[in-house]
């Protein structure tokens, strides 16, 4: 599940991606403030649409993706009962980028140039990560994107396959986690050994 808030370029409304529509047909419905968003043919939910959201979480502030807390998931959810929808939002409330390492990094069987990973993330959490680049191996120290997580030019990582191979994130690059200075060359950001697995990563604060 993404949250996300600009209220600068976007307005006020608070934008929940809670799938991914994969290109479907998709339609909506709202009652008062709050618009869900669902794919035609099956009904299911894929986003919701909170408007007006300083009414309701005056505290919220952030310029694309924001982690409400607990008690902010559950006003969230009191808007979505009293206007009438049945459904609820459930949030782990853990951080979606963040310091990993490649425990296993192995050649994928149908590629040239992929390479399977298995890369911890948090608390002994291993996700297998499907990864293009050309410095990618065992032991680095890495920034891993989970599912869930969007990354700062909007675009939304979800669970996926390449080349069929199951693949649980993205390991980023300097570039495509906005790093001041980043170098265009391409390759994966390969961080200390020093830093820590599982906690989140500030691209912001971040030195090369």
């Amino acid at each position: 599940m993404i949250f996300s808030y600009n209220k600068e370029h976007v307005g006020d409304t608070l934008l929940v991606t809670v799938a991914n529509a994969a290109g479907n047909p998709v339609a909506s419905e709202s009652k008062g403030n709050i618009t869900r968003v669902f794919v035609e043919e099956t009904k299911e939910t894929v986003g919701w649409n909170f408007f007006n959201l300083s009414s309701l979480l005056p505290n919220l502030t952030g310029n694309g993706q924001v982690y409400p807390s607990t008690e902010e998931i559950a006003a969230l959810n009191s808007a979505l009962k009293e206007a009438g929808f049945s459904e609820t939002l459930e949030d782990d409330g853990r951080p979606k980028i963040v310091v990993g390492y490649v425990k296993e990094c192995e050649a994928h069987p149908d590629s040239d140039h992929l390479s399977v990973t298995q890369t911890e993330v948090d608390n002994g959490e291993v996700l297998q990560i499907v990864c293009g680049a050309s410095n990618i191996k065992q032991g680095l120290t890495v920034v891993v994107a989970k599912p869930g997580a969007m990354m700062p030019d909007g675009m939304m990582i979800w669970p996926g396959a390449l080349r069929g191979v199951e693949s649980l994130g993205m390991i980023c690059s300097a570039k495509e986690l906005h790093v001041p200075n980043a170098p265009e060359a391409k390759g994966i950001l390969e961080l200390p050994e020093t830093m820590t697995v599982g906690e989140v990563f500030d691209a912001a604060s971040y030195k090369l």
